[in-house]
């Protein structure tokens, strides 16, 4: 089996595994801790999102010297047995501690995304780009499913003993590549990299902070609503059911999967300005819809919605990636990865504040405010970068056949 495949497989895998808990944390820490606060939830994700930001960097730090399919071999073995603590232990406070350090060394498996992208021609990126976005929204459909069948039948911390079976399986799934494909344990490509004509505009700073800045904006945005989105449709609904919520979840998972395979038939003539700025319109008035309270629109909006995750994270993975090197893209990634989570993390503070103090559909206004904010941003920053750098314009307004 080709390396790339593997390590899809394995993105799979740790995706799925590793979001069980995210659409049901109120009740996760309510069932398992006795803890009700709406805003400790947030502070908890906020605090995830934390660890992950700073472990990156490092991560793509120590991969310039340790081969990465030995990197995580290492890692997953340790944040296997930080799961099984998590399993065991009955003090919230070890809890927190015992999981953050897990998240810390599962963060390294996100650098598979940019070494995946080392091995592919430029022309190919998008469609990379496209298979990784649906990637962890059809993980998050499993992993929402799996977390909602372990709630509905079994103990939530039973979580806690999926997660360390599939950092095992990975593990052995690493080891196996290390042994058949002789890799080094020093950093070395396993395979011959393909020869990409570097591009020169990975230096540009300037340009990355302002990606990074429409990133931060944009992901603050959509997270603003995913947290407590559970708890929200069941006020709305009157199907009493963890496994349907979590259906109701992953519908933006499986909208971005139905992309995937209509952009691979059909493929988009449309620049990537343009598909950006539409996608903001319609996740706009998908926000709207989710925040009407009626059970048949939220689920018309939640489908809106997945149409404007995946093409706005899409097109702006696709734009970081053509203004950098390849010898680069794991520290750019990781850089940018950096702006996504203060996103995240500024949205998981406010989300705790938010459904504590206001009404269950403000998240989805707010949302619609940033969405407004992204879609200004963008058109201010990215209009002045490409009048002054050519190879940038291409970037941004060139259609691709991929798409």
């Amino acid at each position: 089996m080709k390396l790339k495949y593997c390590l899809i497989f394995l993105t799979i895998v740790a995706v799925m595994t590793d979001t069980m808990l995210l659409p049901f944390y109120p009740q996760f820490f309510s069932s398992a801790f006795d803890m009700h606060s709406n805003e400790h939830v947030g502070f908890y994700i906020a605090a995830c999102c934390f660890t992950v930001m700073l472990a990156f960097p490092l991560w793509a730090t120590l991969a310039k010297h340790v081969n990465e399919l030995h990197l995580w071999a290492t890692t997953q073995i340790i944040a296997g047995c930080l799961g099984l603590y998590c399993y065991y232990t009955t003090s919230l406070v070890e809890f927190w501690i015992a999981s953050q350090l897990m998240l810390a060394f599962k963060s390294s498996l996100l650098l598979i995304y940019p070494f995946i992208m080392r091995l592919e021609e430029k022309d190919k990126q998008l469609s990379i780009a496209g298979l990784f976005s649906v990637l962890v929204h059809f993980g998050g459909i499993g992993g929402a499913l799996l977390g909602g069948i372990v709630l509905q039948g079994f103990n939530p911390k039973d979580m806690f003993l999926i997660m360390p079976a599939s950092d095992a399986f990975q593990v052995m799934v690493c080891i196996y590549l290390i042994i058949k494909m002789k890799v080094p344990f020093k950093a070395q490509f396993p395979i011959e990299p393909i020869n990409i004509e570097p591009n020169t505009n990975s230096g540009n700073k300037d340009f990355l902070v302002k990606l990074g800045l429409i990133s931060l904006v944009f992901y603050f945005s959509a997270h603003l609503i995913s947290p407590f989105f559970t708890i929200y449709w069941q006020t709305v609904s009157s199907w009493d059911s963890a496994l349907l919520s979590a259906i109701v979840y992953a519908i933006p998972a499986g909208v971005a999967l139905a992309c995937l395979a209509w952009g691979h038939f059909k493929p988009s003539k449309h620049s990537n300005v343009k598909i950006i700025n539409q996608a903001l319109l319609i996740g706009f008035l998908g926000l709207l819809l989710q925040g009407s309270q009626e059970t048949w629109l939220v689920i018309l909006g939640r489908c809106l919605f997945g149409y404007a995750l995946y093409q706005v994270t899409v097109r702006l993975d696709l734009i970081l990636f053509n203004v950098s090197r390849p010898e680069h893209y794991a520290s750019d990634y990781s850089k940018m990865h950096i702006y996504q989570n203060i996103g995240i993390i500024t949205a998981s503070f406010a989300i705790g504040f938010i459904t504590e103090h206001l009404s269950p559909s403000q998240p989805f206004f707010m949302a619609m405010a940033g969405f407004v904010l992204t879609a200004i941003l963008f058109s201010w920053a990215f209009k002045g970068a490409a009048n002054s750098k050519k190879e940038v314009n291409e970037t941004l307004t060139q259609p691709q056949a991929n798409s």
